[in-house]
């Protein structure tokens, strides 16, 4: 997110001194997938590979985005433009990556207003699934962590916190809510790890969604998941093959949505919910600093200490 400083003789939409923000992944808008929308899977960005991103491996030449300057490829069709001015600063640098991937594993669980959700993982992708299913007219939502500080910012808007060190969090969620729950979402992803310790179990959480929900319900996945894991428990596990209960999921009729966030399809309406104050992503934010202190703010939010929940970089240093 930023304000542009130059346009290339391809930029036909934009202008100097435009206020933009940008999803985090690269789309051309002329592949089969762009064209449907899908503009995670981007088959022109990145050959050989569906989908390009900023600064991540294996997702193409482009250099990240936590830096003073950013080169934008395919500008006009990837930029969403913005109100001029520092309003909403917070909450629309949000619209990048994690309020739309919340917004998205919600949407991959088939939800429906009014039905009962049960998020798995508190961290700033969990809290918006969870904040977006709240803005969206879920009756009950549960939201799983072990991390207080997370779960009471789940609190804050309307969650129920599930502790999974204190027992099993199905257990846990399907006593209060009455039952099973209509849909569930995993915002962990491959390095969950269970009750017992801190030893990744890549499996836990996809089990927990299948064993939560209700016959029928559905399940959305937008926690990573990678074919190839050297920090992995096991030999399967570390090629992308994991173990999970099939036969319940089958059993159950349960449906499943996984993948990265097209975030092109819901950031130009999350936009203006902000703008029109119905929705403040920023919540989320726990500290905001120049770049030069990124290293140390990676380091705690990775060890989950001293509240470092998610953090904005200011890389050309506070607003004016």
């Amino acid at each position: 997110m930023g304000i542009i400083t130059e346009v290339g003789p391809g930029v036909t939409l934009l202008k100097q001194g435009d206020r933009i923000v940008l999803p985090f992944n690269v789309a051309d808008g002329r592949c089969q997938n762009c064209e449907e929308g899908k503009t995670a899977f981007c088959t022109g960005v990145n050959p050989g590979f569906a989908g390009g991103a900023y600064g991540y491996v294996a997702m193409g030449p482009y250099q990240g985005g936590q830096a003073q300057y950013l080169r934008v490829p395919f500008a006009d069709f990837n930029s969403l433009l913005l109100p001029s001015g520092t309003e909403h600063e917070a909450d629309f640098a949000l619209l990048a990556d994690i309020f739309p991937t919340g917004w998205h594993g919600l949407e991959l669980s088939g939800f429906q207003p009014g039905e009962s959700v049960a998020v798995f993982g508190a961290g700033p992708v969990g809290l918006m699934a969870a904040y977006s299913a709240v803005l969206r007219g879920a009756s009950n939502v549960f939201v799983v962590d072990q991390v207080k500080e997370r779960l009471d910012q789940a609190v804050k808007i309307g969650c129920t916190p599930i502790n999974f060190r204190e027992s099993d969090p199905v257990e846990q969620i399907i006593k209060k809510n009455g039952g099973m729950v209509d849909r569930a979402v995993d915002a962990v992803g491959y390095q969950a790890i269970g009750k017992e310790g801190d030893k990744e179990q890549p499996n836990v959480v996809l089990d927990q969604l299948i064993m939560v929900t209700r016959p029928t319900g559905g399940l959305g996945i937008p926690g990573l998941y990678v074919p190839s894991d050297p920090g992995a428990p096991d030999a399967q596990s570390g090629k992308g093959q994991i173990l999970i209960s099939f036969g319940k999921l089958f059993e159950k009729g349960l449906k499943l949505g996984t993948g990265q966030c097209n975030v092109k399809a819901y950031n130009r309406y999350l936009r203006d919910l902000i703008i029109s104050g119905r929705a403040k992503p920023s919540f989320v934010v726990t500290h905001e600093l120049g770049l030069d202190d990124a290293p140390m703010a990676y380091d705690k939010f990775d060890k989950r200490i001293e509240g470092f929940s998610k953090v904005l970089l200011h890389p050309n240093g506070p607003l004016n």
